[in-house]
């Protein structure tokens, strides 16, 4: 009975997602990749490669190299961004929003930790396809660690679909920041330390374990500067 109930509310969950509107169906979505080229994309960090296949693009594993990651050459600060993705189940991995390179020279973030020069840091959308299923969450890359997981929400941590493609909804508007996967809201967080920075797509460092891994995205388009969503309002997917 208990397992019926919560595949009942999964459901309602994901039409909510996909059925209510938001006020920015009007908006023009911008494509970040353009199913060819990493045109407009820059890789900073570790040495990961990144290629493009059959219009998608892919991140490999490379032993020995930092978390990698390829971002925008651009900066955004209020935006919607969907995107979707496919991983490896033993690798780890992300989506980085409002998120910046620290340059030798400058004020550190946060009082007490010192991140090095050359360091990406910044808001992260967990990609986690472990038993913890923590997809979706919000972690603070290099800077203060988990801001929102998804511990108390088991619905959201059984909409990541294992090996098959996966979506993810992203609104980062003023101080607030929502995600969905599958059209299931995952992560809220309220939180004002970044306003701006670049997007990008991490590969995580895998230290020196032999073998290779990929993560894959595609379909990843940006809608700017959208209004601010209305109180209790579901996402459309």
């Amino acid at each position: 009975m208990k397992s019926k109930l919560l595949t009942i509310a999964l459901i309602l969950l994901s039409m909510a997602g996909a059925q209510a509107q938001n006020d920015n169906g009007s908006k023009k979505w911008t494509n970040l990749f353009d199913g060819k080229t990493l045109n407009g994309w820059k890789q900073r960090g570790g040495k990961a490669k990144y290629t493009v296949e059959d219009g998608v693009i892919v991140g490999t594993t490379v032993p020995n190299t930092p978390n990698s990651f390829l971002s925008t050459e651009k900066n955004y600060a209020n935006f919607i961004l969907e995107v979707d993705f496919k991983v490896d189940p033993s690798m780890n991995s992300g989506i980085q929003i409002r998120s910046n390179e620290f340059k030798e020279g400058d004020q550190q973030p946060v009082e007490g930790k010192k991140i090095p020069a050359g360091r990406v840091y910044g808001y992260q959308v967990e990609i986690d396809p472990s038993e913890r299923a923590w997809s979706g969450g919000i972690y603070d890359e290099s800077r203060r660690g988990w801001l929102n997981n998804l511990e108390k929400n088991p619905a959201a941590r059984k909409a990541f679909k294992q090996n098959e493609w996966n979506h993810y909804r992203i609104e980062a508007i003023g101080g607030r920041i929502r995600t969905w996967v599958n059209g299931v809201p995952a992560a809220d967080l309220k939180d004002n330390m970044t306003a701006s920075g670049f997007i990008a797509l991490q590969v995580h460092g895998i230290g020196n374990k032999k073998g290779t891994w990929q993560v894959k995205w595609r379909n990843i388009r940006i809608q700017e500067n959208p209004k601010a969503p209305t109180k209790n309002k579901a996402a459309k997917k």
